[in-house]
């Protein structure tokens, strides 16, 4: 879990940052009982022995980190919220800067404020919280054999395009800043 982690955050920081919400659900579903994950979590991994105990401390540390930051029930951790922080930055400079981005941008915009109709008063984050938010229902849907609505599709797809521009967008910010 730890190396699918660090290659999504290497690879695909907004994959990475829907990865670790599905991890944190998987260890609320569990309503953060150490032992159940354990037995129906990690060791249900067709891995080693030693593997099955990195797995472990793995889901063990980010049950610390959710039980520490006060979200085993609901909420993000603080290292995920921010880094959505730094992806709506990106936004906001490149909705100023590219016409490509403006542009594709422009496809989601319907999707968000539909989105923030329906949430009918309630803080959704910024627009790129609602993509990723948007991204994880249909990933949940799909998870759960829910039927996935056309919109919902289209929606995921105009947010995907924008996540997928900043996520190469961060990629090089990150590999230069690395330098």
């Amino acid at each position: 879990m730890q190396s699918v982690a660090e290659n999504k955050k290497s690879n695909n920081i907004a994959e990475y940052i829907i990865y670790m919400y599905q991890m944190e659900d998987l260890i609320r579903s569990y309503q953060g009982k150490r032992e159940e994950i354990k037995t129906f979590v990690v060791e249900k991994y067709p891995v080693s022995p030693e593997d099955k105990a990195k797995i472990s401390d793995w889901f063990l540390a980010l049950l610390d980190k959710m039980v520490s930051q006060d979200i085993l029930e609901k909420g993000h951790l603080a290292e995920l919220n921010s880094l959505v922080s730094e992806l709506a930055q990106i936004h906001w400079n490149l909705l100023k800067t590219d016409p490509t981005y403006f542009e594709a941008y422009g496809k989601a915009k319907p999707f968000i404020l539909e989105a923030v109709m329906q949430a009918d008063g309630e803080d959704l984050g910024n627009e790129i919280q609602i993509c990723l938010n948007g991204v994880y229902g249909l990933l949940l849907c799909r998870l759960l054999g829910k039927k996935v609505s056309d919109e919902q599709l289209k929606s995921a797809d105009a947010y995907g395009d924008i996540l997928s521009t900043l996520s190469y967008h961060y990629k090089v910010k990150d590999s230069i800043s690395k330098n």
